[in-house]
């Protein structure tokens, strides 16, 4: 399994913004995308910043995504995400452990 972390800064209160594009628009996206498993949101105290990790089957699966789909994403989000403040910064991880009981029929 791996994981991408998305680490991005928000325009001055556009956490409700940003929240709704990623349940309305973001999630639909993801759960067509091969191999996709689960996504979790961060988002600090301070309201600024966000923190956002997929989780997907295989290394090829995470890349697919980063390729296609992620650049529509970023568009999606564009309107509240704040690219003066801070770079979005995008990594990826091989997931060693994970306590997700059976994420979408993969048993953790």
């Amino acid at each position: 399994m791996f994981a991408r972390r998305v680490s991005m800064h928000l325009k001055p209160d556009g956490v409700s913004g940003f929240q709704q594009k990623i349940e309305k628009d973001v999630i639909p996206l993801l759960r067509k995308q091969t191999g996709f498993l689960e996504a979790v949101t961060f988002l600090y105290p301070n309201r600024k910043e966000v923190h956002s990790i997929s989780l997907w089957q295989t290394a090829e699966d995470a890349d697919a995504y980063s390729r296609s789909v992620y650049p529509e994403v970023m568009k999606i989000l564009s309107p509240v995400v704040d690219a003066v403040e801070g770079i979005t910064r995008v990594q990826t991880y091989e997931v060693l452990n994970s306590t997700f009981n059976n994420v979408n029929g993969m048993a953790a």
